[in-house]
């Protein structure tokens, strides 16, 4: 599989959200990324479920939602016929994690496990069978434009490892500070999808950055 651009709505202009979205549209980007905070498990609110039906029905792209709230199991049915895709939850967020992964899997949407940057990815290893993706938080989560923390890359290399070694098809999303200046580092580690948000949104030419996040090389990256 060809790596996957996703870029984060959360970066987007909100005062011309569905422009936003359509602007996606006509790029090469694979996912439209979706926030989802709750003010508690993060220290901001964003979108809920009246929006992210709005959006899921002008978007067409896969809709990525990263549930970064707390008790996520209680709500995973209902995002996903708000119109996600895939969703994300944190390890962290639920003391419950392996029933969360059942109720996505049934729910019928791809399922992934959030972690935070303290979070070191062997905690993944009784459910890592189970997931479609992983999402590794290279920011500390809740505000977007943070700088990239790389310390992130090593875990990347080290989930990857893990990976090919029990010859699974979990993918690695990497989320936060990703840009122009550091894809091809983190690609190179191993990721598989890239959520690039303030670097796609805030730039002059947002349709331009998506396509040279989605035009690297990968025959010159070695993993």
């Amino acid at each position: 599989m060809k790596y996957l651009i996703a870029p984060s709505l959360l970066a987007s202009n909100f005062l011309k959200l569905e422009e936003e979205v359509m602007m996606v549209n006509d790029s090469v980007a694979d996912w439209l990324h979706f926030d989802v905070m709750d003010g508690r498990f993060v220290p901001n609110i964003s979108f809920g479920f009246p929006l992210l039906d709005a959006v899921a029905k002008v978007s067409e792209k896969p809709v990525d939602v990263h549930l970064m709230i707390e008790e996520p199991e209680k709500y995973i049915e209902r995002f996903t016929s708000a119109g996600a895709a895939s969703i994300s939850i944190h390890y962290e967020a639920t003391s419950h994690v392996h029933r969360a992964i059942q109720i996505m899997k049934e729910s019928g949407v791809k399922a992934g496990i959030a972690i935070n940057p303290h979070t070191p990815v062997s905690l993944l290893d009784d459910v890592l069978e189970d997931l479609d993706l992983v999402l590794i938080m290279s920011v500390n989560p809740g505000f977007g434009g943070q700088k990239f923390i790389y310390r992130t890359l090593e875990k990347i290399r080290s989930l990857k490892e893990s990976i090919i070694r029990r010859n699974l098809d979990t993918k690695i999303e990497v989320d936060g500070g990703i840009g122009l200046q550091n894809a091809e580092a983190v690609l190179s580690s191993g990721a598989d999808i890239l959520v690039a948000g303030s670097s796609v949104f805030r730039a002059e030419n947002p349709t331009e950055t998506i396509r040279r996040l989605k035009s690297i090389d990968m025959d010159t990256i070695m993993v």
